[in-house]
């Protein structure tokens, strides 16, 4: 490219970049176009027809204030309702077979899955502070979660 052709490109960028904003700045300062203004009424109307909901703001606030009431009679009800009926525990129970060769993880994990204790881990480690690992008797148990873990212990292991 000759300096001559490189200067001719860029005069014509000043000329096009010139051209952009002499109309940008010198322009129509809104799109033309039927502008009429709408009263209130057809506003809403026209809103109204393409699925909006349209709320004064006194309509508003009475709305939430409402809302806010049925869910205060809600919490009250549900508070009075827990009051009167007492809370049901359950007790799960089973029967645990304890084979030869099982481990107090074995063991826990068993009971875990039979919602007795909540972890097998932190049984398997109450066993072994208790220094009962190398005592579990084989044999067939039953247990529930009523039970404390030292109760589960002492059955289970010797």
């Amino acid at each position: 490219m000759t300096s001559k052709s490189l200067r001719s490109f860029a005069g014509g960028l000043i000329v096009a970049a010139g051209l952009c904003g002499a109309v940008y700045f010198f322009g129509p300062g809104e799109v033309t176009g039927t502008s009429e203004k709408l009263s209130e009424d057809e506003m809403k109307d026209s809103l109204t027809s393409k699925g909006y909901v349209i709320h004064s703001e006194k309509e508003w606030e009475d709305q939430i204030a409402e809302a806010e009431s049925i869910k205060k009679q809600m919490d009250e009800a549900k508070a009075a309702e827990t009051e009167k009926e007492p809370k049901e525990k359950i007790v799960y129970r089973t029967v645990l077979r304890v084979s030869k060769g099982s481990t107090s993880i074995d063991v826990g994990k068993d009971l875990q899955k039979a919602k007795v204790i909540k972890n097998a881990n932190a049984f398997s480690k109450e066993v072994e502070k208790k220094g009962k690992a190398n005592g579990l008797r084989p044999g067939t148990y039953e247990v529930d979660s009523e039970m404390k873990t030292e109760k589960i212990i002492s059955i289970i292991f010797k």
